[in-house]
């Protein structure tokens, strides 16, 4: 296959870890941006010979796959190389929780790494460049990247709920034993955590609210809504290790939503600087239902109703925003 189209050039970090692994022989298969657009893929790992040795090695399985649309791969440890010329900047690699660490440890450890992306990004990609922050506690390590990368509007930094969206639609098509296709406008709001919201009432099954399709808000407001919630932590407990291909899959879906135009009628749930809507504070980066208007531009779906539980649970979601916020807020000036 050839294609007369200009490489997309798409820089990611953590490049060699479990989700890269999964992640990039789809984007150079055309998942992510069409199957006849060529990409060019600037990979970035810590600088040490463990990390850069295991990037040689993805690397050589890419070039033994032979994609036809994959134009060249870069392997670097420098942000100024990785970055350079970039259009998308898919930022996965994060510092692990320790032991013993709480979240808000996490966010500090991680906040130095995300300023200096943010820098990086903003002073070497591409005039265009668009950032996707997978690397948890995503929402937070996008707000310092967003606050770092001086001069590039707001609306080209998003942070990853597809995979929660993606979650959230398996267990309700699961419920209603209808395939997950028949479950559509699938909403998450808040921030990628234990405190996310589900959102039964908006979401539809068959075209109706998958509250009056299920007919049992116990369990949507029970069990549906705690397995959403903790299914990270399941996985981890199942597998001894945290999700990979399904992160993988979802941040395929993430860009394309990004990338492509909204149907109409629906919304995908993508994390985004607050304009405001649904009482969440301006700034923050929060799961909303949003649209993609296929031109790089973006809106909030506005006039969504809430149910009481459902306006409590997006309170506390917020407020923990807001908090993770305040640890950060000296790599926000």
């Amino acid at each position: 296959m050839s294609s007369s189209k200009t490489p997309i050039r798409v820089a990611v970090t953590g490049a060699a870890g479990q989700i890269g692994y999964a992640l990039l022989p789809r984007i150079a298969n055309g998942d992510m941006f069409g199957s006849d657009q060529p990409v060019i893929l600037q990979l970035i790992e810590i600088p040490n010979d463990k990390a850069m040795a295991a990037l040689k090695g993805v690397a050589m399985e890419l070039e033994d796959c032979a994609f036809p649309l994959l134009s060249d791969i870069v392997l670097t440890s420098d942000p100024k190389i990785g970055f350079k010329d970039a259009h998308w900047a898919l930022l996965i690699g994060s510092k692990p929780r320790g032991p013993g660490m709480e979240r808000n440890d996490l966010i500090r450890e991680n906040g130095p790494i995300f300023t200096g992306q943010g820098r990086a990004i903003a002073e070497h990609g591409h005039s265009s460049v668009r950032v996707a922050v997978v690397g948890n506690p995503c929402n937070t390590n996008c707000l310092i990247a967003m606050h770092s990368a001086k001069g590039l509007p707001r609306e080209r930094f998003s942070a990853m709920t597809r995979l929660d969206q993606n979650r959230a639609q398996a267990q309700l098509a699961a419920r209603a034993k209808v395939p997950t296709t028949s479950v559509t406008n699938t909403l998450i709001w808040g921030n990628h955590s234990a405190t996310q919201v589900p959102d039964y009432k908006n979401t539809r099954i068959g075209g109706k609210s998958a509250e009056s399709v299920i007919g049992d808000l116990k369990w949507l407001q029970g069990e549906f809504f705690s397995t959403v919630q903790q299914r990270g932590a399941a996985i981890i407990q199942a597998r001894g290790l945290s999700s990979a291909a399904s992160a993988a899959s979802a941040l395929i879906d993430h860009v394309r939503d990004l990338v492509r135009p909204t149907p109409a009628g629906e919304w995908r749930s993508v994390c985004v600087s607050s304009d405001g809507s649904y009482g969440v504070p301006e700034g923050l980066i929060s799961s909303f239902p949003v649209r993609a208007d296929g031109k790089g531009g973006w809106s909030i779906v506005q006039g969504l109703d809430l149910d009481s539980f459902l306006k409590q649970r997006l309170q506390a979601t917020v407020a923990e925003l807001a908090k993770e916020r305040e640890v950060v807020a000296n790599l926000l000036s």
